[in-house]
């Protein structure tokens, strides 16, 4: 069942960019958007909120990609698999943050 290594490969990808928003807004000491906050994904959560949001994402990224199958960053297809859920989580990240903080949303150009 190769296609279930895609989907991890996929949905790893997804989680390892979706880490990255929280960890670094974490890091710098800044409030962001998380699951946590009221409303959710919209109001702001601590930068430790957000660190810790951000370091679980990582690790899910990590065992979906790494632990799940034979991972090969050689292989076209399974670096295929994860850059396009990177690609996915990162139009989508893109867009909701865009509209929060300011950047391109629907209807602008």
């Amino acid at each position: 069942m190769i296609w279930l290594q895609y989907a991890s490969y996929f949905f790893g990808g997804a989680f390892l960019t979706n880490s990255v928003p929280h960890l670094v807004s974490g890091l710098m000491g800044r409030a962001f958007q998380s699951p946590f906050a009221k409303p959710p994904g919209k109001g702001l959560s601590s930068s430790t909120v957000n660190v810790l949001w951000g370091f679980f994402n990582l690790g899910v990224g990590y065992v979906l990609i790494c632990r799940v199958g034979n991972f090969n960053l050689r292989a076209s297809d399974s670096i295929l698999a994860a850059g396009l859920g990177v690609l996915a989580m990162g139009l989508m990240l893109a867009r909701t943050f865009g509209q929060l903080h300011g950047g391109n949303s629907p209807g602008r150009s």
